[in-house]
């Protein structure tokens, strides 16, 4: 496989993996129900976005920077909205 085929690969994978998590990100800001919305997973889940974000920018992948600078935009404000209605609670 040449590098062109691997780059598009990734670039597909980013664009699935970002584009699926959108849906609830937009629920969330339209209904502020945040419910069923562990803190914990999403914690973790944004600190690990974060870190393969980090990764991509070190290895200077942009599927890997674009799609985990989106993803991690997304989960944190979906952790913010859960951390301050669990802080109105």
């Amino acid at each position: 496989m040449n590098i062109f085929s691997s780059e598009f690969i990734g670039y597909c994978a980013a664009f699935l993996t970002t584009i699926a998590f959108l849906p609830q990100a937009i629920q969330s800001w339209r209904t502020r129900d945040l419910s069923g919305i562990s803190v914990g997973m999403y914690s973790l889940f944004t600190a690990g976005v974060g870190l393969w974000l980090i990764y991509g920018l070190i290895i200077e992948k942009w599927p890997l920077i674009l799609a985990n600078a989106l993803t991690f935009a997304l989960a944190l404000s979906i952790l913010v909205l859960k951390l301050r209605s669990k802080g109105q609670q």
